[in-house]
């Protein structure tokens, strides 16, 4: 009998509260049917469009490989923290785990990792789609694009291995309330009772090399991009050129603005408030904005839309 209420008191006191984002609202049941309703625009936004990638012959290129891991990705990571979230909401309880925490920790940053590097290797495409046209198939054939995208999930995966172990092992001695919605690494390191100076300042030099890089490739694939199109004789051939990079430009500028802000800005730049408003932005809507930015400024992905419609309707109409 003491040992059963040794175990339920110390289960209680491994477990972590999730203040989450329905606390601060005033109209929380509101708040709680808008988020679903964008849960399902995100994962049938984006099953959508790998089914298209999938299906459609003429889209089976480097650009919309990558675009299929993105949004795998994305569905990954929204289902990650949405689900979870919406389901304390409904049944009335806030509670994680420790375990459930360091796992949802980890698949987050692995998955964010992995886009951040996924991001460097679309820009790295476009550079030679458009720069080097000619020689695009052989310097990004299929193994040279195997290649980047697992190395994009392996790098991903050397974060989450890095950051969370080391997170879940400090001591939690203060409240067991996490200021968020999900297990993020700032949001649990608040709680830990032990200085954790030397470990910010790691974690804040491993994410500057992690957005470094990228940056630094992104940053110098569009540069020669701009070059290019600028002097590309043909109006038509700017026009289609700058279309797709724009579109990869603003996810990218949403993706990254928010991570830097999470991870790198200091933390007297930061709030509860301001760190799950920003968290929303890039783990919410970030998945359901990137298929509606590759296809509505996307004339092959639109023209694969419209075809499948139109096989559904003949088919209708054939069974009719």
């Amino acid at each position: 009998m003491e040992n059963t209420t040794w175990l339920a008191n110390h289960t209680r006191r491994s477990d972590f509260d999730l203040v989450g984002l329905f606390s601060q609202s005033k109209h929380p049941t509101l708040l709680c049917v808008v988020i679903f309703v964008v849960f399902i625009m995100a994962l049938s936004g984006n099953t959508i469009l790998v089914f298209l990638i999938h299906c459609d012959i003429r889209l089976h290129n480097p650009m919309y490989f990558y675009i299929t891991q993105l949004s795998l990705m994305d569905v990954m990571s929204i289902s990650v923290t949405v689900p979870k979230m919406l389901m304390d909401q409904v049944m009335g309880v806030n509670k994680i785990s420790a375990p459930e925490c360091g796992i949802q920790m980890f698949v987050y940053l692995t998955l964010v990792g992995s886009e951040v590097f996924l991001l460097a290797a679309m820009a790295y495409d476009r550079y030679v789609a458009i720069c080097h046209p000619l020689r695009y198939p052989i310097l990004m054939n299929h193994g040279v694009c195997l290649l980047l995208v697992s190395s994009s999930w392996f790098l991903g995966s050397v974060d989450g291995f890095m950051l969370t172990p080391v997170t879940m092992t400090f001591p939690f001695c203060r409240s067991r309330e996490i200021q968020h919605f999900f297990c993020e690494v700032p949001a649990v390191m608040k709680l830990s009772c032990s200085d954790t100076s030397l470990y910010e300042t790691l974690m804040y030099l491993c994410c500057v090399l992690m957005l470094l890089i990228p940056v630094t490739i992104i940053s110098s694939s569009y540069s020669f991009i701009l070059f290019t199109i600028h002097r590309m004789n043909s109006a038509e051939a700017r026009k289609k050129a700058f279309a797709t990079c724009s579109s990869h430009m603003m996810v990218v500028i949403l993706f990254f603005g928010a991570g830097v802000y999470t991870y790198m800005l200091p933390t007297s730049y930061h709030t509860p408030e301001k760190d799950m408003i920003v968290s929303v932005f890039y783990t919410i809507l970030t998945p359901v904005l990137n298929p509606l930015i590759y296809s509505l400024r996307n004339k092959d992905v639109t023209r694969a839309l419209k075809k499948m419609l139109n096989v559904g309707s003949v088919l209708q109409e054939t069974m009719k």
